[in-house]
């Protein structure tokens, strides 16, 4: 299929072909008509992809800090390679479509094939033949609405969320700075609401646009009568609720919106502006009332909402992003929108880069509303797989399943270097499969797991998806007797545990889990001092995890599983390591507290007793400062003691007298590289399937002791 790419390192913009998306549980395959270029947004985007490091440095210095931060923890080098990786990606491009359901997995049951929908959403209603929406961003289109009109969805409900803000009644008087496509369908939205409309822009022809199809009146910013004509139009008094919708770098639109509100008025900024709010004369005196819009409205940045699937009760929130968009189309429905004078060019989607060669200036065009048109025949034509090299393929023949940053910055590269052949690699989105296919050297990209799990010719396969997905695809790989290698954990629940280990006893694969730490250089050194040792040892490792909110996908019990399953299997695994013997019982304590963004798991304290009489204590915490170093690590026994520093120093302590050890690297590398070497020699995993059983059941049992109280044995 066909869609609108930019790279993201070079800022080239395309038109490619690639694999068609995938859809899961509560999403809905759309067949696009048409979508809206959004001019104000997107020119942002492509030029933020088309400036040079030091222009995109400065145009996101958030990202900047996030850098200087993974320097302090990882170096400077794995730093720089994962920054590599991030800018040679490709970005989809735009977020409001319209087009035909072609399957639905949606939750509720609520969209069928052949239903017309709106849909929304960045990443996901791209610019592409056939895109996959979340069930809470696509509405269905009213029989007498077309594709075109409905392609501004999106756009009409974050206008619509910016007048619900404002909250204007009958008969206020409204002024709206900013008259491109945000700001033409605000007016049009307080006009249907019974509001005065002034209008407020740079550019004469929005200004002219808006008298003719939205605004009561309208006039340039530097017109030297505009203040006395908006006291006119307000007899005096002001406007009841300035609504910015420009983009402007500069403070103008603040400024000027204080200036023309009446005393106790309102200002809702709705477009991306400067934000130095100055106190005097107006804020202050005219106690104004300064407002955000988000977005689309409730549910916006909400993953629970968004990715998730779930609502908002409709009694206790009455307008979701999904409601907003339904309540636009009913205007349009009814009349009470007009959208046709909008459209100023209809592009093929063939012809993309002519559309947005007019988006930034380089073709000097009048314009507005922009959409693109993709072609009604017969899409069978749509592949999930592309061929792309023919390399050969080695005895070692791999296939991916996820390939996000992480798999992309230490998994691909290492098998590669192993020795191993890639073949396929598969994600949900084609376009990230190709990136990744042509970045690496794969022979195939692909959006559909089956096409590695039942292809013959590949015979190990990596699994770094969401951490919910690791059990069914674990099991399925090795139902085929293919070799599997899985981020951690290994599954989420006792029930799909066993479920692995019914399939693993029959299979003729091996097995690997992610537990990197004790193939680190560091780690390897210091078990070889305590091997030989014929008295139990004490492991106590200390975490300075950091905190993560609730809402971010690691912390859901239903995709990420939490911190306990997710993160702290890394430990376990490494107790097990140091100590070379088994958990038999396992108790743990949260800290209590009535801070509802703390999750108390995240702060915790583990004691684990072993067969051989070791014990292996972890505190792991997530209330500390990043200024700490992540993790200690500490083994006694035998009047030797091991201290690992954050995996980049270690020392050994030992008849009075100190070696340091460098730690270049967590092990990334050599877990993949001895996984890969044990496959090739066909020796065993490097990690026994007992001991990646006992850590995984371990954290089950951790989860069960901090519910109960009481200390949990491990079988």
């Amino acid at each position: 299929m066909k869609q609108v790419i930019q790279n993201f390192k070079t800022g080239e913009l395309y038109v490619d072909d690639v694999p068609m998306p995938s859809i899961t549980n509560g999403m809905v395959l759309v067949d696009n008509k048409f979508s809206l270029i959004s001019a104000g947004t997107e020119r942002g985007t492509v030029k933020v992809g088309k400036a040079n490091l030091l222009g995109k440095a400065k145009q996101r210095p958030d990202l900047v800090a996030q850098v200087l931060q993974n320097v302090k923890k990882e170096g400077l080098k794995a730093t720089l390679d994962k920054v590599k990786t991030k800018l040679d990606s490709l970005k989809a491009l735009g977020y409001s479509t319209s087009g035909v359901v072609r399957a639905s997995m949606d939750k509720k049951g609520l969209f069928k094939p052949g239903d017309r929908v709106a849909c929304a959403g960045q990443d996901f209603a791209s610019h592409s033949e056939l895109v996959s929406i979340p069930q809470n961003l696509i509405a269905k289109i009213p029989d007498n609405v077309s594709f075109e009109d409905a392609s501004y969805t999106t756009l009409g409900a974050i206008a619509l969320q910016g007048v619900r803000q404002c909250d204007p009644t009958l008969g206020d008087n409204v002024c709206v700075i900013g008259l491109g496509l945000l700001g033409q369908i605000t007016c049009q939205l307080l006009k249907a609401n019974g509001c005065n409309v002034f209008g407020i822009d740079l550019s004469e022809r929005l200004v002219n646009l808006a008298k003719d199809i939205s605004a009561d009146e309208a006039m340039l910013r530097n017109n030297a009568h505009l203040i006395a004509s908006i006291d006119d139009f307000t007899n005096g008094y002001g406007f009841d609720s300035v609504i910015i919708t420009a983009a402007a770098p500069s403070n103008d639109p603040i400024e000027l919106s204080a200036e023309i509100s009446r005393k106790k008025g309102k200002v809702i900024v709705v477009g991306a502006v400067k934000m130095d709010v100055p106190r005097d004369p107006h804020f202050y005196r005219k106690e104004l009332e300064l407002k955000l819009s988000c977005s689309y409205g409730p549910g916006r940045y909400d993953v629970n909402y968004e990715d998730n699937g779930n609502d908002y009760p409709y009694a206790y929130v009455r307008w979701t992003e999904q409601r907003n968009m339904e309540a636009f189309l009913k205007l349009i429905s009814n009349g009470g929108i007009n959208l046709k004078p909008l459209t100023s060019h209809v592009f093929d989607i063939e012809a993309a880069e002519k559309a947005y060669d007019i988006v930034l200036g380089k073709t000097e065009e009048p314009s507005i509303g922009i959409l693109l048109k993709y072609p009604s025949e017969e899409k069978s034509r749509y592949k999930t797989n592309f061929k792309l090299s023919e390399n050969p393929i080695g005895n070692i023949n791999v296939g991916f399943i996820g390939a996000g940053s992480f798999a992309q910055s230490y998994l691909i590269p290492n098998v590669k270097l192993a020795g191993a052949s890639l073949d396929t690699v598969v994600t949900s989105k084609g376009i990230t499969s190709k990136n990744v296919a042509e970045k690496f050297k794969f022979n195939n990209s692909s959006s559909l797991a089956k096409e590695v799990l039942e292809n013959k010719q590949i015979n190990t396969i990596f699994v770094a998806t969401p951490h919910n997905s690791h059990a069914t695809y674990v099991k399925d790989a090795l139902a085929n007797n293919k070799n599997v290698f899985v981020e951690k954990p290994l599954a989420m629940n006792l029930s799909e545990l066993k479920e692995i280990e019914k399939v693993y006893s029959t299979s003729k694969g091996q097995l690997m889990v992610g537990f990197n730490r004790r193939f680190a250089q560091v780690s390897t050194e210091l078990k070889n001092a305590f091997d030989g040792l014929s008295e139990p040892i004490f492991v106590n490792i200390r975490v300075n995890a950091g905190f993560i909110p609730k809402e971010h996908w690691t912390q859901n019990p239903n995709i990420g599983g939490g911190r306990i399953i997710g993160e702290m299997c890394h430990f376990i695994d490494l107790m097990q390591y140091y100590t070379s013997s088994e958990p038999i019982r396992v108790f743990a304590e949260s800290i209590d507290t009535s801070n509802e963004k703390m999750n108390t798991d995240d702060n915790i304290s583990i004691v684990v007793k072993f067969k051989n009489g070791s014990v292996g204590n972890l505190v792991y915490l997530a209330n500390g400062d990043k200024s700490l170093p992540k993790e200690l690590i500490e083994v006694f026994g035998g009047g030797i003691v091991g201290r690992i520093h954050d995996f980049r120093l270690g020392e050994l302590h030992s008849r009075n007298k100190v070696k340091k050890i460098k730690s270049p690297s967590k092990g990334h590398k050599q877990e993949v590289m001895a996984f890969v070497e044990a496959l090739k020699n066909e020796k065993p995993s490097p990690i026994s399937f007992e001991s990646i059983r006992l850590t995984t059941l371990t954290t089950f049992k951790i989860i069960d002791s901090l519910r109960t109280g009481l200390p949990q044995h491990i079988d």
